[in-house]
């Protein structure tokens, strides 16, 4: 099994990746609209079919990419169907079975947070994904979304609390950088839902929380409901469209060699080796501008805008850092040779 847990820094959100290494079939549960281009990077590198995105429950402290995935590479999307939704593929209901090749994930549904959320079970008990229903020693809020402290009481104890004690808890956010649990430790420890508290333990702990509601709850619930699909077309994220780019799961856009021979005209060649290595037995790419990347920061503004720029170094280490520094810069089209001069060399390019 191959599996990631993924992080979206702006809401602390937990997105996570499950596949089967054998057949390449994969699901993402909670995808943030903001991480969609790195998700899908690491889809690509590492050569996953995604089948379905999963959502826990209609989030309100960030949008979803589960409509933008669907688009983009034609995955299903599939919620509960107490959740409210419109344009999901797939409701889901307690005992559904979501099958990742070999594997399998089971449905509990979980309400209390909101009347849709779920937790998926991996493999019959050996991971679990809360959502927000139960958080690492917390639980998600319940004073909107029709939540209900009354009805996430016995969501927990009754549903998650009966897995096996040593299932990991894979929550849906966390605030403090903990990233898993167990179910032996949330029974024991969970200041909320632990030890010997009741029901009117909890209901007592969360009718007095008095927390401001989420900054983005009035954009992202109507979001979600709509499984992440814009209002209007032109609020969908635009790729660059100079190059047939591909983005990495470092987060910097590429062009392939054989792209650049057919285009060096159209682009700057930004070589940012030092002029030692520019005039070294790997050569250089013909008409190249050097522009060594330690100096890249200052000069930067003697470069042309006209043309995109094509940033090029031995093995593509430095010229990928120069993308960045470009881009702050203020250039928008800017990308980095895929294997630098060792890989434009090997292919038989030419070189000067």
């Amino acid at each position: 099994m191959i599996f990631r847990q993924l992080f979206e820094q702006n809401s602390c959100t937990y997105s996570y990746l499950l596949a089967d290494e054998a057949t390449g079939a994969a699901v993402l549960i909670d995808p943030a609209f903001e991480t969609a281009r790195r998700d899908q990077a690491l889809l690509h590198e590492l050569e996953l079919k995604l089948q379905y995105t999963l959502e826990t429950h209609a989030h309100a402290d960030h949008v979803t990419s589960a409509w933008l995935l669907s688009k983009r590479i034609g995955s299903r999307i599939a919620v509960s169907a107490h959740a409210g939704v419109q344009g999901a593929d797939r409701l889901l209901k307690e005992g559904d079975e979501i099958r990742i090749g070999r594997h399998r994930l089971v449905v509990l549904e979980t309400p209390g947070h909101t009347n849709g959320c779920v937790t998926y079970v991996f493999d019959g008990g050996r991971m679990a994904f809360t959502g927000d229903a139960l958080l690492i020693r917390g639980a998600g809020r319940t004073d909107f979304q029709s939540g209900d402290p009354r009805i996430l009481y016995r969501s927990v104890h009754k549903k998650i609390f009966q897995l096996p004690p040593d299932c990991l808890l894979y929550p849906g956010h966390d605030y403090s950088g903990r990233t898993v649990t167990t179910v032996r430790e949330e029974r024991h420890f969970n200041p909320r839902l632990g030890g010997a508290l009741s029901e009117d333990d909890f209901v007592g702990y969360m009718n007095n929380l008095k927390l401001p509601h989420p900054k983005q709850i009035d954009v992202a619930v109507p979001a979600n409901l709509r499984c992440g699909a814009p209002q209007k077309e032109g609020d969908v994220p635009v790729d660059p469209d100079w190059a047939p780019l591909v983005y990495t799961y470092a987060g910097i856009w590429e062009v392939e060699p054989a792209w650049l021979e057919e285009h060096r005209k159209d682009v700057i060649v930004l070589d940012v080796r030092t002029p030692e290595e520019f005039e070294g037995p790997l050569g250089h790419i013909p008409e190249a501008l050097r522009l060594p990347l330690d100096r890249l920061a200052e000069d930067a503004g003697s470069l042309a805008r006209e043309r995109p720029i094509v940033t090029v170094c031995r093995a593509g280490g430095r010229s990928a850092q120069a993308t960045v520094l470009l881009q702050k810069a203020g250039f928008e089209r800017v990308a980095n040779l895929a294997g630098g001069m060792i890989r434009w060399r090997g292919l038989g390019y030419p070189t000067a």
